[in-house]
């Protein structure tokens, strides 16, 4: 991983807290000084999270665990979109998004959430596929893409994950505390940028930052992408080391075996010699 700079966070605007009035007191720690009315976050610690936080996915990543990414305000859509086509060129997969809309208990009630990716699944089937469609009337096609529609803004960046999560990033972690809770309850660390309005005690790994500024949720989004591509290349480059390796440690012990057994070998010999000289001793004295 790269190290981030702190003029890098500085010119991306990550230093920019919300007013005074709105502070979380949880997030004393993380503010520098106040100007204008206006909190500043100190750098320091947002380049520390930051790099902890990264740390944190790219070991997941290599351990061919999955990733929830979750940012519904408007700043955030874009640059997510952005972000799944980088991963889908770097053939690094694992990380799901939610950008429309955050359903209550996708976390918590997983396995009931889940009965609305297979009927998503299923009416996406009836209406694209042209022997299913010939079975309704337009008007029924109609009312059946609709829902679609609905299902695929709520469920479409999460339809395929086929459990709970290994972690979640959350971008804005005051607008999206019930997914945060969530992740809580159902033990699953959560990495998220937590703003001066927000409680940074209930993230795994806060990174105290501007969550409005476009700027500032690239610069952490693309980092926290950067160290999922790279433990997914880790991740597949430490089996391939494993196979090569695999040969080597079968023929070292048959080495040893053979050493053994020749040592076996000159010892039988030495005691035969031993005891033909003794016989021929006795001989000699027998004759005597």
């Amino acid at each position: 991983m790269r190290t981030v700079s702190l003029e890098e966070l500085l010119e991306a605007g990550c230093h920019f807290g919300h007013q005074v009035s709105r502070q979380n007191s949880k997030a004393r720690e993380y503010i520098f000084e106040a100007r204008d009315g206006i909190h500043i976050i100190d750098l320091e610690k947002t380049k520390e999270g930051l790099e902890e936080a990264a740390k944190f996915v790219k070991d997941i990543a290599k351990k061919n665990g999955t990733l929830l990414v979750l940012g519904t305000k408007r700043q955030a859509i874009g640059i997510l979109a952005e972000q799944q086509q980088r991963l889908q060129k770097e053939e690094a997969d694992g990380v799901y998004f939610v950008t429309k809309r955050w359903i209550g208990g996708t976390l918590t009630n997983f396995s009931e959430v889940a009965k609305n990716y297979k009927k998503l699944k299923n009416i996406t089937i009836q209406v694209k596929d042209p022997n299913a469609r010939t079975k309704f009337t337009k008007k029924e096609l109609s009312d059946l893409d609709k829902k679609r529609q609905k299902l695929e803004g709520f469920y479409g960046g999460i339809a395929d994950m086929p459990a709970l999560p290994d972690a979640v990033f959350i971008i804005d972690t005051h607008e999206e505390h019930v997914a945060a809770d969530e992740a809580l309850k159902a033990g699953i660390p959560t990495v998220g940028i937590t703003d001066t309005n927000a409680d940074p005690t209930i993230i795994s790994y806060p990174i105290p930052a501007n969550d409005d500024a476009v700027g500032s949720i690239k610069l952490i989004t693309d980092y926290i992408v950067d160290a999922w591509i790279e433990g997914r290349k880790a991740k597949g480059q430490g089996e391939s080391v494993k196979t090569e390796e695999k040969p080597k440690a079968k023929k070292e012990p048959e080495k040893e075996e053979k050493t053994v057994d020749d040592e076996k070998k000159k010892e039988t010999t030495k005691e035969e010699k031993t005891e033909k000289k003794e016989e021929k001793a006795k001989k000699v004295e027998k004759k005597k």
